[in-house]
């Protein structure tokens, strides 16, 4: 288990650094973002969420999370890239390094996104709907991009509650912690 650090830490604002090969260390460090990421509970975390910049990230999306027709999905890749994007909606949106907040964000509907997964293979990955939203949000985090930098109407962000949240999208944190965090000044 790592500790999830949150906005205001200069770490993620910072471009992580490509990860030359997959070997034991950033396995380890996968699978301690994945335990840390379901106790938290989310269905993604990027490494720079825990402090480490580099470019790795884990998602799980369980089956039926979000819609009857969803099927489930877990990846950990390393160098996650979008290489094609298409399409575009809108939809509710938290993360665990901005508890307690929730805010309506843009994002294309279909991607490919190439990358290295833990065994050094190259992996291209086509998807839709949440899963591909999930695998933008934690690309962004690799840039150093949170999602309150891509909601277009700032009146938007507001305090996760009921029908927000872990009901709408899994990407936010139950916890008790509140930041100060004034919607209008985002």
């Amino acid at each position: 288990m790592r500790d999830i650090i949150f906005e205001g830490d200069p770490r993620l604002r910072r471009r992580a650094t490509k990860i030359r090969a997959v070997d034991d260390e950033v396995r380890r460090l996968a699978q301690d973002m994945f335990e840390t990421m379901v106790a938290a509970p989310g269905v993604g975390l990027a490494a720079p969420q825990v402090g480490v910049t580099r470019r790795l990230i884990v998602a799980h999306v369980p089956a039926s999370y979000i819609d009857e027709s969803d099927a489930e999905f877990s990846v950990r890749l390393a160098n996650p890239e979008i290489v094609r994007a298409q399409g575009r909606e809108v939809d509710t949106e938290g993360c665990l390094s901005i508890p307690g907040w929730v805010g309506d964000v843009p994002r294309a509907e279909v991607i490919t996104v190439k990358a290295v997964d833990m065994d050094n293979k190259p992996v291209k990955i086509k998807a839709r709907g949440f899963f591909a939203r999930v695998l933008q949000h934690e690309i962004d985090h690799l840039d150093g991009i949170l999602y309150i930098d891509r909601v277009e109407d700032r009146e938007t962000m507001r305090p996760a509650g009921e029908g927000d949240g872990d009901e709408a999208d899994g990407m936010v944190a139950s916890t008790e912690m509140d930041l100060a965090l004034d919607p209008a000044a985002v």
